[in-house]
């Protein structure tokens, strides 16, 4: 069955062709380790990680390059401000490495929370630096640049167009013009390839330009040829990266090789929180550590972002959660019914749940209706082994581990019991001051509370 994908290159929904049916060659923006992922963050490696199970379940051997930036990141994406890792330096009053090191690793954690297969090749900016050399000593023999007193720019100019993602039109608009920036910009599109360093500046390289260090846009070119050619299969990241991070990948790399460096651009949205952007003014940035404070282990946000497709924004809400937890909870109860089944079903059942799974995740990776089919699969009436090993067959797509699931008894403390036990009473005689003063001392000891028609309920944060 054929792999249907939107590429942000033709905007439309492309048949995927890979360049070589042998192995898929695939490479994602990482993250900036300044600080810990967010959720909206770490969606676009759900995202990333959907796309590789896909690939996988298809067959196809993988090939695919996640950068790690720890270094050369401004604040702005167009230039502007300062490193973000310098920034945090500052912040932590720590060296920038011991800061890089600290964060990417807090940020491999979370992609094993959230059980994200782990690209095959993982790429230091700052262990790649003779690479961006290299590759920029190239564009400039190509005769793509200039040179200001401390800048070596790509001149945007040169290309036969700039802005084939995003469509932005920006021929011959000067610096200055409209718009204010750099005025050692010749067109306002132009981009930092190499920067010589200020002597106060801490990550710093000796290099053809002096004690310098690369344009943040300059290591996913050179890392993304140096591990897979030009061109290769596919190109992921966030829609915040379209009009100007991936931009300037595509100007570097037809000013190295000629050519685009992929065939297919693949973009995740936005998650908003409450219906609107993430903001620390508005303290609803969360992390997985803060979700899990609030009772919802990382697996949990899996399943809410099979609520969306990944080209659609979503809406994070805490309500939302509450039903996508509800959701695993489902899955795996439903899984364990059938794992323990006796009862056969027909092979036209099962193959039947088999091609509509299998046409829902080549359609553009549609996680919303690939989980209408997990539960029918859930709710078969009739309780199969098979339809377990069904169950486990999808999970290589859907990621929640259930082949390893096995449900655990809460073993409570006799305090808490005790505790539950006076709150029932409570209830039962109308003693809602009492009621609720139980609630939260439990709240307070760690537990999330509910009430339902059996009584207490609590769960343990």
């Amino acid at each position: 069955m054929e792999i249907k994908l939107y590429n942000t290159l033709t905007r439309t929904k492309d048949v995927f062709k890979p360049i070589d049916e042998k192995e898929i060659k695939m490479y994602s923006c990482g993250p900036t380790v300044y600080y810990y992922a967010h959720i909206g963050n770490l969606r676009a490696y759900v995202f990333m990680d959907n796309l590789r199970r896909v690939l996988k379940y298809n067959g196809y051997k993988l090939k695919h390059v996640m950068n790690i930036t720890d270094v050369g990141h401004l604040v702005s994406d167009a230039d502007e401000g300062e490193d973000k890792m310098l920034k945090a330096a500052r912040r932590e009053n720590k060296d920038p490495f011991e800061i890089a090191n600290f964060y990417m690793d807090a940020f491999m954690k979370d992609m094993e929370k959230l059980n994200i297969d782990k690209p095959e090749i993982i790429a230091r900016a700052t262990e790649h630096i003779d690479v961006m050399e290299s590759y920029v000593k190239k564009i400039i023999e190509n005769g793509y640049t200039y040179q200001t007193e401390d800048t070596i720019y790509f001149d945007t100019s040169k290309l036969d167009k700039y802005g084939v993602l995003s469509n932005r039109k920006v021929d011959d608009q000067k610096a200055g013009a409209r718009v204010e920036f750099d005025s050692n910009k010749k067109n306002i599109s132009d981009f930092a390839l190499w920067i010589k360093a200020p002597k106060n500046h801490i990550m710093k390289w000796d290099s053809f330009f002096g004690l310098s260090y690369p344009g943040w846009h300059l290591e996913c070119s050179a890392m993304g040829y140096k591990y897979l050619g030009c061109p290769f299969d596919i190109h992921t990241g966030g829609v915040d990266h379209i009009s100007i991070h991936h931009e300037n990948e595509i100007a570097q790399s037809k000013g190295f090789c000629g050519k685009i460096p992929a065939n297919y651009w693949m973009h995740c949205e936005f998650l908003q929180v409450d219906g609107g952007k993430m903001s620390k003014s508005l303290n609803n940035i969360y992390t997985l550590d803060d979700l899990k404070e609030k009772g919802f282990e990382p697996l949990v946000y899996r399943m809410f972002n099979y609520s969306s497709n990944y080209r659609a924004q979503i809406n994070f809400t805490f309500e939302a959660m509450e039903a996508a937890k509800t959701a695993l909870g489902r899955l795996r109860e439903g899984y364990l019914k059938h794992k323990e089944g006796t009862d056969d079903v027909l092979e036209d059942v099962i193959k039947d749940y088999e091609n509509r799974f299998l046409e829902a995740i080549n359609d553009d990776l549609n996680m919303p209706v690939a989980m209408s089919v997990v539960w029918d699969v859930v709710k078969n009436p009739i309780k199969s082994k098979r339809l377990a090993d069904l169950l486990v067959k999808f999970d290589e797509v859907l990621g929640f581990d259930l082949q390893n699931y096995e449900k655990q008894e809460e073993v409570l403390p006799e305090e808490i019991k005790q505790l539950i036990s006076e709150r029932n009473n409570a209830r039962l005689e109308k003693n809602w001051a009492e009621s609720d003063r139980i609630r939260d001392l439990l709240i307070e000891k760690g537990y999330i509370v509910k009430d339902s028609k059996e009584g207490t309920i609590v769960e343990k944060k």
